[in-house]
């Protein structure tokens, strides 16, 4: 018996590293064929797409080493455009409004101007921080559009404390300047976004899941926590003396033996999106002009479309380019076929005037259930709940899915070497 882990993501891969470190004997199981989580990747006829759009801003030397020691990186500014109506603007769209009609911009800024004012105490949602940051104009029009393609709810379901420093907010001067010409000034909230040259995002893990014992093909089915036994899909068990889980709350509440009714309710009652990507690998170089971009006519239902050859050229064959659409519903939505969203988006792609249908080399539709989690009101009560209950029976969870948290990649990996500080925690 020893430390298990449950999942092989960016958490547990860095809790298995840091703990070997620290001479524990740890085993990974992976419910998968192979490791990374949602860092992973696939490949296509020499075509690489990642699980979605990475990158990696870590601010914190430490990290930032074992990344760049895994796999050297390309630096990207974080340059970026919105798609909306037939024109594009540069991001942030409220510093960039100069491509928009007259009128629309007028009323944008006369919207911006008479926005309402309120102290950030009294706004008790979304959709109000929306309104008294932009105005009603540009939040109806765009952040509104965007909310509900991205998150797959109303901006009036989502609390704010999730929001920190991710939308750049504007003073006058600068949505001034932005209406007149295209702002050459960083508004984002990191200077460069970091991906690996060769090898997918993953391979920034690379140095820290060498040696690592995973066991794939291994999907949890129950928990134990008297006996301290994991059994799997496949019939087999394992005993720990050390649990440590980075599985989404509403999947281990599923199954953990004699959990308490309101603690597996409250699990349930955590919301998240799904979603599907669709990845698309052409014969001509020039495809991409962005690295990234964000689309809001709700009529096309990619969110987000990135350009994995424009990440790193290691991601394409020779003379090749490609893209890789996001489409994300929320948990209580319908799901529609993965046939009919790949449908759509090619037609709308097409249609914007990317490419050609008839230059399309590899295309790919696939589906995650986990992708981001949804900040609505209830979050903080229920993941507490959770979180309060898994601690009682000394499991511990880590990672975007299992802290239920916002994190980006350097705080997912962050979160798992905690688990080796409590292990020097418990040894002082």
């Amino acid at each position: 018996m020893g430390t298990v882990i449950l999942g092989s993501g960016i958490a547990g891969i860095s809790a298995g590293y840091h703990l070997e470190k620290e001479g524990e004997s740890v085993v990974i199981y992976e419910k998968n064929n192979d490791w990374g989580g949602l860092c992973g990747n696939f490949t296509i006829n020499g075509f690489r797409f990642d699980k979605f759009v990475h990158f990696t801003f870590a601010p914190d030397d430490y990290i930032i080493n074992i990344f760049e020691e895994s796999s050297p990186t390309y630096p990207h500014p974080p340059v970026s455009y919105n798609y909306r109506n037939g024109y594009w603007l540069k991001h942030p769209a409220q510093n960039n409004l100069h491509p928009l009609p007259v009128d629309e911009k007028v009323k944008i800024i006369e919207d911006f101007i008479n926005r309402p004012q309120k102290d950030i105490s009294e706004i008790e949602n979304y959709e109000e921080w929306l309104r008294v940051q932009y105005g009603n104009c540009f939040a109806e029009n765009f952040p509104f559009k965007y909310t509900r393609k991205y998150w797959g709810v109303e901006p009036k379901e989502l609390e704010t404390k999730w929001v920190g420093n991710r939308l750049h907010v504007p003073p006058l001067s600068e949505v001034l300047r932005g209406s007149y010409e295209e702002q050459t000034e960083n508004f984002y909230y990191t200077k460069f976004m970091k991906y690996p040259k060769k090898g997918g995002f993953r391979s920034i893990l690379n140095n820290c899941r060498k040696g690592l014992d995973i066991r794939f093909n291994k999907e949890v089915v129950k928990i134990n926590p008297q006996e301290k036994t994991v059994t799997f899909k496949d019939g087999t068990s394992a005993k720990y003396t050390r649990l440590i889980s980075s599985l989404p709350l509403p999947e281990i509440v599923k199954m953990i033996d004699g959990i308490p009714p309101e603690v597996k309710e409250a699990g349930q009652k955590l919301m998240h999106t799904s979603g599907y990507m669709v990845s698309l690998g052409f014969k001509r170089p020039d495809v991409a002009k962005h690295l990234w971009f964000y689309i809001y006519d709700e009529d096309i239902l990619p969110a987000r479309v990135y350009s994995p050859n424009l990440k790193s050229a290691d991601n394409v064959p020779e003379g090749c380019s490609s893209l890789q659409a996001e489409i994300f519903f929320s948990n209580k939505a319908k799901i529609p076929p993965a046939d009919d969203v790949l449908k759509n988006t090619i037609e709308k792609l097409v249609k914007m005037g990317l490419f050609r249908e008839e230059e399309i080399a590899v295309k790919d539709i696939r589906f995650e259930k986990y992708a981001n989690v949804i900040f609505d009101k209830d979050i903080y009560k229920n993941r507490m709940i959770v979180l309060d209950y898994l601690n009682k029976v000394r499991i511990e969870s880590i990672g975007r899915f299992g802290k239920w948290e916002y994190f980006w990649t350097h705080q997912a990996f962050q979160d798992g070497r905690r688990s080796a500080d409590l292990l020097k925690g418990c040894a002082g």
